[in-house]
């Protein structure tokens, strides 16, 4: 089993961090760090909880002064590159809030996210100043380098996960769009990727502001058909006809014949897998998102989860007929219960098919 994230953080890493450090700033208590940091409760400590350690332990070892501070990382940021440096725009995030220290605090995130990142570090100062925080942005948008232009994007997305989400923007994401209009042809598949997410993001609140941006922004560019394409993906999952007509995607009335879903047991043990074959004859060519869905019994409630089997141009007169293996065991995101659970196939969000299964937890 692979080691958790967080065991990155091992002595050896920050006795080098504390040496370098001290190369820049004398006074610098290497010892101290190194045993405030890991005291007894550091083995206890996930990942995130880590970082801010690190962090709030830097900050009292440094200068009181903010600004000389954090002037000092910056006279080393060449020495440290990565994710396990988060702690270092988290520093920002921690003793850089005071409005009078707000220039240097962004300058600081601005360098630092050339090495590591810092999406999550600018999120509590946008949403304290948002109107002014997005004007640097906008500025940041139109940044030679990609990560700080990738930082304009991935630190207004109002659903970032693991971080602090913005309320602000989930209500009312207009701000964030004014932002992506500026990225929406980038090179960088980096930043890119942002973008589409950014959108993805704006789709869970607000389905119809990104369905207009899509449509406004098809065409415009290779680089932002493909934004478009994988910000619209949770629509497209949920079968949105405006958006599956956007990618050229077939109305499935009349397209499809003899379709079937089946299971290889109807009883299954949680833990166990089953096969499920699937199958259909196309009648006409038509472009096709072939999915099954479960509806997966829980404590309280039946929430339904998607998982693509096919999205291409299927040829007329083409049968089809196929297996898919599904795992019924439990994951971090996924716990099962026991109970009959339905399954359907679906085309272009549309059921066709469904089949059921019961799931038994095994004595």
């Amino acid at each position: 089993m692979a080691e958790p994230m967080k065991a990155m953080y091992t002595k050896e890493f920050l006795e080098h961090f504390a040496s370098v450090v001290k190369e820049e700033y004398g006074e610098f208590e290497e010892n101290k760090f190194l045993a405030d940091v890991m005291d007894d409760g550091w083995e206890e400590l996930e990942l995130k909880a880590r970082i801010r350690r690190i962090a709030l332990v830097l900050g009292s070892l440094l200068p009181d002064d903010y600004p000389e501070a954090v002037t000092i990382l910056l006279a080393i940021e060449a020495q440290y590159e990565g994710f396990p440096y988060l702690f270092i725009p988290d520093f920002v995030e921690v003793f850089g809030q005071n409005p009078a220290h707000e220039e240097i605090s962004l300058h600081a995130l601005e360098v630092f996210t050339k090495r590591s990142t810092a999406e999550f570090a600018i999120r509590p100062f946008l949403i304290r100043a948002p109107e002014r925080i997005m004007l640097k942005m906008k500025e940041w948008a139109q940044s030679e380098n990609h990560h700080v232009r990738r930082l304009a994007s991935e630190g207004c997305r109002p659903r970032l996960p693991w971080g602090q989400a913005i309320s602000q923007f989930k209500a009312e994401p207009q701000p964030v769009l004014e932002v992506l209009e500026l990225l929406k042809a980038d090179p960088s598949l980096y930043v890119r990727k942002s973008v589409a997410n950014n959108l993805n993001d704006i789709s869970k609140d607000h389905p119809e502001l990104v369905i207009q941006t899509a449509k406004r922004w098809n065409d415009y560019s290779k680089e932002t058909d493909w934004i478009i394409r994988h910000g619209c993906r949770t629509l497209l999952r949920s079968g949105e006809p405006e958006v599956l007509a956007l990618f050229g995607y077939e109305d499935v009335k009349g397209a499809l014949a003899d379709v079937a879903i089946a299971a290889d047991r109807q009883r299954v043990n949680i833990g166990e897998t089953v096969t499920l074959a699937y199958a259909f004859h196309v009648k006409q060519q038509a472009k096709l998102r072939i999915e099954y869905s479960i509806d997966f019994i829980k404590k309280r409630k039946i929430t339904t989860k998607k998982f693509l089997l096919s999205d291409r141009v299927f040829a007329a007169g083409e049968d089809i007929a196929k297996e898919r293996v599904h795992k019924w065991s439990d994951l971090t995101t996924r716990v099962h219960y026991p109970g009959v659970h339905r399954i359907a196939l679906l085309a272009n969000g549309i059921e066709v098919a469904s089949t059921e299964l019961e799931l038994i937890k095994k004595e």
